[in-house]
């Protein structure tokens, strides 16, 4: 039925589903052209790359790491392995913006790190922070990083340097895996009395993110974060938000105990006193920031960071609301204006009242400017496309390295924003209902006189650096005819330079694995189900059925109507599934008598399922599943899923 799959597309709140390995082929020169080094000299003439405030307090507390810094998953396969990322060192070389490579340098520094007396954090080890409070009797956690393996190698570190402390609380600063995935390699397996504080929401969104939806995420998310790139200097460089994702290790959850709802929320966690801050619909559907006031420290979460975030982030999710955003920025500085240092989920501290101040405000107004004036822009009839293009920060805040676009980018936010507003019809009748990318691009060459008049336009367009344009044309010429590896040889080499010169971390892992894919096919395997059993284990059973709705193939399913309760007999509840008018529809509720069959399970007995422990067709037809009525139907309504595998073409059609 593909449940394997499709539980396997959860792995997606990781921001990962999909990876694989290699180097590109020789087909790859490996050299930037002389558009691009122009273009990267223009950048270090704009921007002050030989600022050292940054790295002194990159480095600031300093006190240990791991050398070298490589992490095991159980099986010994490699999950984390930041020596990768040794070659970035020295100057820019001419095939990596050089503001991208100021930030990967900064993100290179890792280790335990001392923000105050008693708080730490330990950075490099995932692509977030995990942050240590000290308390009467132990550690307060904040943000357990991705994996049990990246946490509990952060927390060993830890242990060794400030002694053996057990963890006495643990804080989920929101629902994005990278900040909780990890749990396991902090806390103790089995039942533990430490409070678990998390915000409004966050076990629904965090259960649930993506899950509809996930499979096309994860295939997403591989172009993102550039999982098949080689670590090179022509390859993967920097997220931008952190070294990169942590891959193959083993993700959980636990129930929190105590939920911030509102602001402010004061609570002690062993014997340390918090002020909370809500902010949902901000970087996460549910989030919270928190002040510390015996210590002057702020902990901004994921709502500040030391670069542009995403109000639309390229794997894919819901866009996210700049004003809310924006206002819960400017909500924090009036709260905690007596802050002496600022510190957040990724990237690291700011130090002295005035700066942590002006840090809040400048990425305050980044939001606000990009929404506010996209709407003007777009109240005189701009499209997103023509708002994108012309729409820039003023300079006050775009020369501030921490307003970069190192992960999001001003083009695509204000994209966002429009989104937000106005969705996908940019008003032009033209785009109201234009032809798919395949018969368009044959229409378009066509037009253009052929392949070979649109390769020789596209040749020209590289050579003068106007490889957008090149781009542009050499996409209709591979999805006009795929078979074309003219067309596909020159794409890779354009899309190589348009990485080359990327600002962005994500925008150069998009391009540099556009040109690999071209070059070498659909690269990755979808992650192993099992490493996710922790989180499967906490998601609400709806959540599962919710996926077999959009799995249901509309047309194969017409005219048919079947009906399922679903006993689970751990849980004490029946959910009834109906199928009718090719919808599937599930309700939580009392068993129907009409039901063409009765399923006796448990919970632990579907995710077995669903992390191909046992096989589903030879369980439906066995005595190990208690169904009553037809096994036949059952399985005739189970064949109706599909079996997506996440390898679906992006650079071909």
């Amino acid at each position: 039925m593909g449940t394997r799959t499709t539980l396997a597309s959860l792995l997606v709140v990781l921001l990962t589903a999909c990876g694989g390995g290699g180097a590109p082929t020789s087909e790859s020169s490996g050299a930037a052209t002389s558009p691009t080094v122009e273009a990267h000299r223009a950048v270090a003439g704009a921007l002050p790359l030989d600022e050292m405030q940054s790295f002194e307090d990159a480095r600031r507390g300093f006190i240990a790491t791991d050398t070298p810094l490589k992490v095991t998953g159980p099986d010994g396969e490699t999950v984390w392995d930041f020596e990768a990322y040794a070659f970035v060192e020295g100057d820019a070389p001419d095939t990596v913006n050089p503001s991208l490579w100021r930030q990967a340098k900064l993100n290179g520094h890792h280790g335990l790190f001392e923000v105050v007396p008693g708080i730490h954090q330990v950075r490099g080890y995932d692509v977030s922070n995990m942050t240590l409070i000290e308390g009467r009797s132990g550690w307060i956690v904040v943000d357990p990083l991705t994996t049990r393996e990246t946490a509990a190698a952060a927390i060993a570190l830890a242990r060794r340097h400030l002694g053996e402390r057990s963890v006495s609380a643990v804080i989920f600063t929101h629902s994005h895996a990278d900040h909780f995935g990890g749990i396991e390699g902090v806390l103790p397996p089995g039942p533990v009395a430490v409070p678990i504080v998390a915000p409004e929401g966050f076990m629904e969104e965090a259960t649930s993110e993506n899950i509809l939806a996930g499979v096309a995420m994860g295939r997403r998310a591989l172009f993102m974060y550039g999982l098949a790139l080689p670590k090179s200097a022509i390859g993967k460089v920097d997220t931008g938000l952190g070294k990169s994702i942590p891959y193959g290790g083993t993700i959980s959850i636990r129930e929190p105990t105590m939920i911030v709802d509102r602001t402010p929320q004061e609570i002690e966690l062993d014997g340390v006193r918090f002020v909370f801050q809500n902010a949902p619909a901000s970087e996460a559907p549910a989030e919270l920031t928190f002040y510390l006031p015996d210590h002057k420290a702020w902990c901004g979460a994921e709502i500040v960071s030391n670069t542009m975030h995403n109000l639309y982030t390229l794997r894919g999710a819901k866009v996210r609301d700049a004003r809310k955003w924006s206002g819960y920025i400017d909500e924090a500085a009036q709260l905690f204006g007596d802050m002496e240092v600022m510190f957040a989920s990724h990237h690291w501290p700011v130090w002295g009242n005035e700066r942590a101040l002006e840090f809040l405000r400048t990425q305050r107004d980044t939001y606000r400017y990009i929404h506010d004036q996209t709407l003007r822009l777009a109240n005189q009839g701009y499209t997103p496309r023509e708002i994108a293009e012309q729409l820039d920060l003023p300079s006050t805040l775009r020369n501030r390295f921490s307003n970069r676009g190192y992960y999001g980018t001003v083009r695509h936010n204000a994209k966002a924003v429009y989104q937000a507003y106005f969705g996908w019809y940019d008003a032009n009748p033209a785009n109201l209902d234009p032809l798919p990318p395949a018969e368009a691009a044959a229409k378009y060459v066509a037009a253009m006189g052929g392949a070979a008049k649109v390769r020789q336009l596209a040749q020209a367009a590289h050579e003068a650096g106007d490889d957008r344009w090149a781009a542009t044309l050499l996409n209709h010429a591979v999805f006009a005819d795929p078979s074309d590896q003219a067309a596909k040889s020159l794409l890779a080499t354009v899309y190589d330079q348009l990485g080359f010169r990327a600002e962005s971390g994500p925008w150069r892992d998009v391009y540099l694995t556009g040109a690999y894919e071209l070059r070498n096919g659909i690269q990755g395997t979808v992650l192993d189900p099992r490493r996710a059993v922790g989180l499967l284990a906490n998601t609400p059973v709806e959540r599962f059925f919710d996926s077999m709705s959009v799995r249901l193939d509309g047309p194969e399913a017409d005219g048919k109507r079947l009906k399922f309760n679903f006993v689970f007999t751990d849980l004490g509840e029946t959910h009834v599934l109906e199928l009718e008018n090719a919808v599937l529809h599930h309700r939580r509720g009392e068993p129907v008598a009409d039901a063409d069959a009765t399923v006796r399970l448990t919970r632990d007995l579907l995710i077995r399922l669903g992390i191909g422990e046992v096989g589903l067709k030879d369980l439906v037809m066995s005595d190990a599943l208690e169904v009553e009525g037809s096994r036949l139907e059952l399985l005739s309504f189970l064949s109706l899923l599909d079996k997506p595998d996440g390898r679906f073409p992006i650079v071909t059609p």
